[in-house]
């Protein structure tokens, strides 16, 4: 009888451990779910600062044009009859608004600054120069 009542309570002692660390392994099961695709952030400043970089590099909504100047660089070539900036990493072209400023870096390694019209590819240049 003393088997019986110590095999007995042996088994109802795991079996409610077995009951009270399920919960606490299913919370964390979905927190390592949910990290990957929900990034937290506990620091408020920190969150400000990513979302005005975020802002700083794409145009708001709507806007066309980046407000800022940027940095490219590529070689200066025709194409299709048009001036324009090729990146090699990426293989794409950038149409250039100042060609007189471009023309003298034809087939040269260039770095031009200025800001990108997205809806027709063109950077409006603001300068340009020789890459060493």
């Amino acid at each position: 009888m003393k088997k019986f009542f110590l095999h007995c309570s042996l088994a109802a002692a795991v079996s409610l451990l077995t009951l009270a660390l399920t919960p606490l392994t299913h919370a964390q099961q979905a927190d390592q779910d949910r990290a990957p695709a929900t990034p937290q952030q506990t620091d408020p400043a920190a969150a400000q600062q990513q979302q005005t970089n975020n802002e700083a590099q794409m145009p708001a909504s709507g806007d066309t044009t980046t407000h800022e100047a940027q940095t490219f660089s590529g070689r200066i070539e025709k194409e299709k009859g048009e001036v324009v900036l090729k990146d090699p990493v990426t293989k794409v072209s950038y149409k250039l608004d100042n060609t007189a400023k471009a023309k003298q870096f034809m087939g040269k390694q260039v770095k031009v600054t200025g800001k990108l019209d997205m809806n027709s590819n063109t950077i409006q240049v603001d300068g340009i120069e020789p890459l060493s």
